[in-house]
């Protein structure tokens, strides 16, 4: 049997995997680093730029794996899936046949979605080659469904055209995972906008530079999606115009078809007359509040779980988190000794900073695996690293519905007491301002829109700064707070 080797592995080919590698290949030129990585393309971050203190944008370019290697000397790319860790033996088989040994091991496999039903006609939202689906479909469809309340739900419900979407979401409010219902509240005039204004890219772009079947199939390993993903593909339905229904406080019960609709006396939920009116739907959906809604495809977008399955055994026994990643401390390792894991697989095991919070988000997944770069350099040579401090302030910029939306602390209030104090400013089509006060100092803010606040409540947050005597005035538009702060 021919083994290969390598003072570093990293599994995986999305945004943890390739920021950890990068690391590695500045910080260790003299060592060999592998990857193995099932798909032959892989995420890589570029044109990154503070916005603020911690604050950041970058691109997100999806390129061949050649490119890696013409970048680092000492990286080797395998384009196979892992399909064997034995970690008493550093030893990890692929689905080819061959065995690999690592000195330190990094797991970067990051989510698969959580699919409601297994269904041909319920898709999921993840790696590439999901997006390419669901472009396919979307341009010959006249109504869709989407589950989820998150990130992904947002964008594909504000971003695509010509079709009729049936959103439905277990909250009282739509993005609730990322903004509160008075933000919602800003949003929805703009669901039913016939064209959702692009606007200028103020953040990032997704380009590509890939080959053809560029993810094996039947693969659990596809890189996952990068920022501003919807725009890499046909959004436009198969109808004039769109139109918007929100169904609010409920999940789907069950997946149906037309026979099955029929057989059990079920009958669609009235919907408002400018949406189509059509005996027969390819899919019905029956939600937990009983209504009933038919559509060419439904879309679930509720989020990820860890990929692990094929690592965590008997014979490698893993601790794991509450929400199933892979447990890991500062120093991004697991319990079991030369592995560590980055993004969306793992689980921030460490005593959290008072306004950072986990969220399975692209931004995160680039600074865990920078972070699992850096000290798997330094463990290499008996060193440990200081937790990097983007770990000390949680921060997001993302966009919903054309406007820019950025998430600093504890954005929604998470972990504060009852009492504190939300500090808002609103200017319909233009901005929400949300900021977030206990005892006298900022904890967090939802910025909506081009407010030009986030490097200010930033500095608050970091400086703990006592706002006392001006928090009446902290958000009038009069006064220069970067001015009165200096």
């Amino acid at each position: 049997m021919d083994i290969c080797g390598a003072s570093f592995v990293v599994i995986g080919g999305g945004v943890a995997a390739m920021s950890c590698v990068e690391q590695l290949g500045v910080l260790c030129p003299n060592e060999s680093i592998l990857i193995l990585t099932a798909s032959n393309v892989v995420k890589i971050v570029s044109n990154w730029q503070k916005v603020g203190t911690l604050l950041e944008s970058f691109d997100v370019s999806e390129m061949s794996i050649s490119s890696v290697t013409d970048r680092f000397a000492n990286v080797q790319v395998i384009c196979s899936q892992v399909v064997e860790l034995n970690s008493s033996r550093k030893e990890l088989k692929t689905i080819d046949g061959r065995t690999f040994t690592y000195k330190k091991l990094c797991l970067a496999t990051g989510g698969r979605p959580k699919i409601i039903a297994d269904h041909p006609n319920v898709i999921g939202i993840r790696d590439t080659e999901s997006v390419e689906e669901f472009g396919t479909r979307l341009k010959n469809a006249r109504r869709i469904v989407v589950v989820g309340n998150g990130g992904i739900a947002t964008e594909i419900v504000g971003e695509i055209s010509n079709v009729e979407i049936i959103w439905s979401v277990k909250h009282e409010s739509i993005s609730a995972a990322f903004v509160d219902a008075g933000a919602a509240r800003f949003f929805l005039p703009h669901l039913n906008k016939k064209n959702i204004a692009a606007g200028p890219k103020k953040r990032l772009t997704y380009t590509h530079h890939v080959h053809e079947q560029s993810i094996a199939k039947g693969s659990e390993f596809g890189s996952a999606l990068g920022p501003d993903w919807i725009e890499t593909c046909e959004i436009t339905g198969a109808l004039e115009e769109r139109h918007v229904h929100i169904e609010y406080k409920c999940s789907i019960k069950e997946v149906l078809s037309k026979e099955q609709c029929v057989t059990l006396g079920l009958s669609e939920e009235k919907l408002p007359t400018n949406f189509c009116q059509c005996e027969s739907w390819p899919v019905y959906v029956r939600l937990s509040n009983d209504n009933i809604f038919g559509c060419d495809f439904v879309v679930s977008a509720t989020g990820v779980v860890p990929n692990i399955s094929t690592f965590v055994t008997a014979e490698n026994p893993f601790k794991l988190a509450g929400d199933g990643g892979l447990l890991v401390n500062n120093q991004m390792e697991t319990n079991i000794e030369d592995i560590y894991a980055a993004g969306d697989v793992c689980t921030a095991g460490w005593d959290p900073a008072p306004h950072w919070l986990q969220m399975r988000l692209w931004t995160q997944a680039r600074q865990m695996g920078a972070y699992a770069g850096r000290a798997m350099a330094s463990n290499f040579r008996g060193e440990r690293v200081e937790l990097d401090i983007c770990f000390e302030l949680f921060t997001h910029v993302t966009k919903f519905f054309g406007f820019k939306v950025i998430l600093i602390g504890c954005f929604n209030g998470q972990g504060l007491r009852p009492d504190h104090e939300a500090l808002v400013r609103v200017t319909p089509d233009e901005e929400y301002v949300k900021v977030l006060v206990q005892d006298g100092h900022v904890q967090g803010a939802v910025l909506i829109g081009e407010t030009g606040l986030e490097e200010v409540v930033e500095n608050l947050i970091m400086n703990h700064t006592d706002i006392a005597r001006v928090q009446n005035d902290l958000l009038n538009p009069n006064i220069d707070l970067e001015d009165y702060f200096d």
